[in-house]
């Protein structure tokens, strides 16, 4: 089944690490995949340390898409593509029945995947396991694809009275 939990409000990944917790906590074999993340965020150790748990990080993330020079946006779409093709391959051979794609929609929507690709996998393993996406503007496709849609909107946030995001709340 497909979730998707998006929107401009905070809570997209929260809600993706709670339910890839509770998941393996069941007993399920779990991947937590985060694009345009370097792996910097608090939740990663904690995702790490479960059994049955793979986490992958976007390591050549390491500044905002629009700072980014064409080379490096290249890398990163290289790193993203490889991502989604280890994400099938952990399905192909049994080791995720929940598939966390973290920021997958701003990746997409950016072009720094292959977007064919994400297209197939989202259609073709939405039906075999459980796979979330997080992010902004999912596509009207992805949508009605969708069994779960949840949007997170910002009715008020720090950020905007000048407090910058902190760690262990904001990432």
């Amino acid at each position: 089944m497909l979730h998707i939990y998006y929107g401009n409000g905070k809570g997209k990944t929260t809600a993706a690490v709670g339910l890839t917790l509770r998941a393996n906590g069941s007993g399920m074999k779990t991947a937590f995949l985060q694009f345009l993340k370097n792996g910097s965020s608090s939740e990663i150790s904690i995702l790490e340390s479960l059994k049955d748990s793979f986490v992958l990080c976007c390591r050549e993330c390491n500044k905002f898409s629009f700072q980014m020079s064409d080379a490096e946006k290249e890398a990163v779409k290289y790193a993203h593509t490889a991502m989604l093709r280890l994400a099938e391959e952990l399905i192909n051979i049994s080791k995720a029945e929940l598939i966390v794609l973290d920021e997958l929609l701003d990746a997409y929507n950016k072009c720094l995947i292959d977007t064919e690709l994400a297209d197939k996998f989202i259609s073709t393993y939405s039906k075999k396991v459980e796979i979330i996406i997080t992010g902004r503007a999912p596509s009207a496709e992805w949508l009605d694809l969708a069994d779960y849609v949840t949007e997170m909107n910002a009715i008020k946030h720090p950020y905007n009275n000048g407090i910058n995001a902190r760690k262990g709340i904001e990432y």
